[in-house]
């Protein structure tokens, strides 16, 4: 059994770029776990931090159920992440804890300052993993995981390169009730943020959810538009990931597991 370890700045975060992949891994019989590092504390234009706080950590549950996964965070505030020493000892005692084959993680060059720390802690680990005198309190790992980028759209200092695919058409819906579950984010804010009119402008949740289903198959489609050699012919929707030399070989064990 293989164990995957998601790593995404925010809750929804990994449910968007590797909630198929989980899946596939989980009905395959490996381990896949979800770390969200910050609570999304700061992610809506109403509610004040705390009882977002503590309704994020419920849509994390609920996403999970869905998944048949586990789904962590370390609770640290949004907007406020940092690759400072503290949190790097915190996320280290995480990985070393889980004791993953493989993380997947955000890029360095992302967006969101959140979701380049979050990459930037990562890679951070990827030697210390195995070093038994950095937080010597948990055991180091003797095998460096191999770490692995989810898909973005930035171009600089380089742009995203596909290395590994994974065919989700058999698993789009639940992806997308998977994601659904974060209503706060996806009925609330990210509607008020992006300025998405037909959500905005839904009568009902039911019209709502119908639209936002409308968004997320768009959104996963054109990943196998962008990267037609990756997929098998006929794939509608896809996730892609780049491998990260700062992580541990990749093998083809773990290439079947993702592709398989």
């Amino acid at each position: 059994m293989l164990t995957f370890l998601m790593i995404g700045a925010h809750p929804d975060d990994m449910d968007l770029r590797a909630s198929g992949l989980a899946m596939h891994l989980i009905e395959q019989g490996h381990k896949a776990v979800f770390l969200s590092v910050t609570n999304g504390n700061a992610g809506h234009m109403t509610m004040d931090k705390e009882a977002l706080r503590l309704r994020r950590r419920q849509e994390m549950a609920n996403a999970a159920a869905v998944y048949g996964l586990q789904y962590d965070t370390l609770d640290l505030d949004d907007g406020y992440l940092t690759a400072d020493i503290p949190t790097r000892e915190k996320l280290m005692r995480y990985i070393r804890t889980i004791r993953p084959d493989v993380i997947i993680t955000h890029r360095s060059c992302d967006y969101h300052p959140d979701h380049r720390a979050c990459g930037q802690l990562v890679n951070d680990c990827s030697y210390l993993v195995g070093v038994p005198l950095f937080c010597p309190d948990v055991p180091a790992l003797r095998k460096a995981p191999v770490i692995l980028f989810s898909e973005d759209g930035f171009t600089l200092p380089a742009p995203f390169r596909a290395d590994v695919s994974v065919p989700c058409d058999a698993c789009i819906e639940r992806k997308i009730e998977g994601i659904l579950q974060h209503k706060s984010q996806f009925y609330e804010w990210l509607p008020f943020d992006g300025n998405w009119t037909e959500v905005l402008e839904s009568k009902t949740e039911e019209e709502a959810t119908e639209h936002l289903k409308t968004r997320m198959r768009e959104r996963f489609s054109q990943t196998v538009k962008q990267y037609p050699q990756r997929f098998p012919a006929g794939t509608q929707y896809g996730e892609v990931f780049q491998i990260d030399e700062y992580g541990g070989e990749m093998t083809e064990e773990i290439r079947r597991a993702m592709e398989g």
